[in-house]
This record gives C-alpha cells, structure tokens and sequence, in this order.
C-alpha cells in the first residue's frame, strides 16, 4: 500500500444525483474552487458507495486515472469518508491515507462468439439467466478443478469486493492487502461439499458454461452485464491500478479487518 502523502490542489467534483449530494456539492463550490477533470490532481466523490463506482468505473472506461476521495452522502458508504461539513476539506486532503486497489478484467467470448471486456472492481459474477441450474465448469490456471458446478452460479471476488456480494454469499473476508481472490459458489447444489476457494491473485480463473443453450448464464462485472455467455477468463488488471483516500484511521483497510468482528 502506498504511504507517502501527497499533496491534492487541483480537486474536481463528481457527486450523485440526489438532494443531499447536489446540495452539499454547490456547498463545497461556493467554498472551493473546484477545476474540469482534465485538469484535477484528484475527485472529491459525493454520495453512496453506487457514485464512488460509477466514478472509478469511468476512469477505467478510459479517463484519466486519479486518487478519489469519497464523502458518504448515501447509505452504506464502505467505500467512502464521512461527511463533517464543507469545512476543513484541504486538510482532510493532506492527512488522507491511500489505498491502493486492483480491479478485475473480465473477458467474455458469448453463444453467437462475440467478446467483450470490462473490468470489476468489486467482482465478477456468473448467474443463471432462467429458472433452469447452471452449470459451469471451473478451471485455474489452465487446470480444471470443479468439471461441473451446479448451482445458481458463481463469483471471484476481489478483496475490496469480499464484504460485499461474495460475503453475502458465505465468501470469506480478505485482507486488503492478502494479495488474495475469493472463489465463490453462489446456491450449490452439486458439489455439495464444495465451498469455494482462496486463490493468489495471479490467478487466472476460466469459467466454461455446460449445456449454454438449456442453461443460459449471464457474466456480470459490478454492473456490466453480459448475457448468453459461452466462456469467461478473469484474472488482475494490474496495469488499471486505482487510489482510493481515506481519513487516518478509517481507511479501508480497517475497514475490512473490522467487518470480520461484526456480530
């Protein structure tokens, strides 16, 4: 992870669409003054942890790749910073921790052979499409290892992404700094003692679909969806890097650590 703090002066503005967030964005423009993207050192990101995805998914879409920082004007907001008023922002700035995070490339070839790519920073998912089981066979590194999962389908989830869908699917909890995927079935029903896997993250995970026309399987990245897939390849996208900042001792990290505790 990196540790050298930085100085951001140069701040552009992305916020969600809600009445709390477009509020609190003109209070921090009448305060700051914020430049175009283009021209910014870092995002200040304004909402729920669905903006400060929808913000890291178009830098990867090909904008230009900086340090976000993430102010929860939502719900949830695991991957953002609280919100203590328009007040104070430089210094919150220059105190900030950066956390490095690693997103997934998804590769997708379909039944009628056209391919696709997207990137995942939480996960990527394989899913029944019918009421129909899927039924996928799971290889690793060029090796099989489960010929046929049936299921609802499966996921490999990054370590950003464990807390979330992959924990609601009886995943484990990564450390964010484990250099570690996890290999998740979603509903198994055979193998039945099958319960997924912790696998290093120079791993390439090979999903193929058994029977694809009687059970059609959708590959979802984050939100990008594909369906009436043939073969999924996912593996790191180290060249798409990104930085996320968080205020000194709630930074992400211990975030995750402390989800392991949650009773």
């Amino acid at each position: 992870m990196p540790e050298d703090r930085k100085t951001y002066e140069k701040l552009a503005i992305s916020n969600s669409q809600s009445d709390r967030a477009m509020r609190v964005a003109d209070e921090l423009r009448e305060r700051y003054d914020f430049v175009p993207i283009e021209d910014a050192d870092a995002i200040i990101a304004l909402g729920g942890d669905g903006t400060m995805l929808d913000t890291l998914h178009q830098m990867l879409d090909g904008g230009r790749v900086l340090p976000v920082f993430g102010v929860n004007l939502g719900t949830v907001g695991f991957l953002m910073n609280r919100y203590h008023g328009a007040t104070g922002l430089p210094q919150r700035l220059a105190a900030a921790k950066p956390m490095s995070v690693l997103p997934l490339r998804m590769n997708i070839t379909t039944q009628t052979g056209e391919t696709h790519t997207y990137c995942a920073i939480n996960e990527v998912s394989l899913l029944r499409e019918t009421r129909q089981t899927a039924k996928v066979e799971i290889s690793v590194n060029g090796r099989v290892r489960i010929p046929e999962l049936a299921g609802d389908g499966v996921l490999l989830s990054t370590p950003v992404g464990s807390t979330a869908y992959n924990l609601s699917a009886n995943g484990p909890i990564l450390p964010l700094d484990s250099s570690m995927l996890a290999l998740t079935p979603i509903s198994p029903f055979r193998p039945r003692r099958w319960r997924g896997a912790i696998l290093p993250d120079r791993s390439r995970v090979s999903f193929r679909v058994n029977e694809p026309s009687k059970r059609p399987v959708a590959a979802v990245a984050d939100s990008k969806e594909v369906r009436d897939v043939a073969e999924v390849h996912v593996e790191v996208a180290r060249d798409k890097e990104l930085t996320l900042l968080f205020d000194p001792h709630q930074a992400l990290d211990e975030r995750i650590v402390a989800e392991q505790f949650v009773t």
